[in-house]
């Protein structure tokens, strides 16, 4: 918590968690992040009730497998949470549009981008993949841990008319508690309004 404190929004500050809020980790043999389908093993619950409280009192909105409606500096936007679909609990029958607005999209892996995309968010924001954490140079990222192609394992990624952005993030897990040629990131974008007909400037 002392961490995002400085991360805090000054409009608005929203979260999803992940699987390493929700489990406590467990050593895992690395050469297991090759498999194709590696089976999810029983972990013991972690501490995401009292971090979800926390963060909501601190100000943070949980928008955990939820759609609402919100307005950020004259941006009226729409706003769908997903839970983590590495994990298979995030909620794709919330997701479908209500209305025009901005479409923008929180989870925590990319593994439910291209239904959120194809549904018709502008913008989307996810994490989970570290960046590949190991990278080798002109090769990329070894693995991705997730269904996104090892080139799409971070940074900005057109889906047809949506954008992705997955963040390599600043952690490891603590099991695996190294990066190479993958820096940890906290990113910051800058949406600039298109301009539109009506604008004085273009009469």
């Amino acid at each position: 918590m002392d961490a995002l404190k400085p991360a805090r929004g000054r409009l608005a500050s929203w979260f999803v968690l992940g699987s390493n809020d929700y489990f406590v980790p467990r050593p895992l043999n690395y050469f297991a992040y090759f498999r194709r389908n590696r089976r999810h093993r029983r972990a013991a619950g972690g501490r995401a009730r009292d971090l979800i409280a926390q963060l909501t009192a601190d100000g943070w909105v949980d928008l955990t497998n939820s759609l609402r409606e919100t307005a950020i500096d004259g941006l009226d936007i729409e706003l769908l949470g997903l839970d983590d679909a590495h994990i298979q609990w995030h909620d794709l029958r919330v997701a479908p549009r209500r209305t025009e607005r901005f479409g923008m999209a929180v989870m925590h892996s990319p593994d439910s981008a291209p239904e959120t995309a194809a549904l018709g968010y502008d913008l989307l924001f996810a994490g989970h993949t570290h960046g590949g954490q190991v990278c080798l140079p002109l090769v990329g990222a070894l693995v991705t841990n997730c269904s996104m192609p090892r080139r799409l394992v971070a940074g900005l990624i057109r889906m047809g008319p949506a954008i992705l952005h997955t963040s390599r993030g600043l952690g490891t897990s603590k099991y695996a508690p190294f990066r190479f040629c993958c820096r940890p990131e906290a990113t910051i974008l800058r949406l600039t309004r298109r301009p539109t007909a009506t604008d004085p400037a273009l009469h």
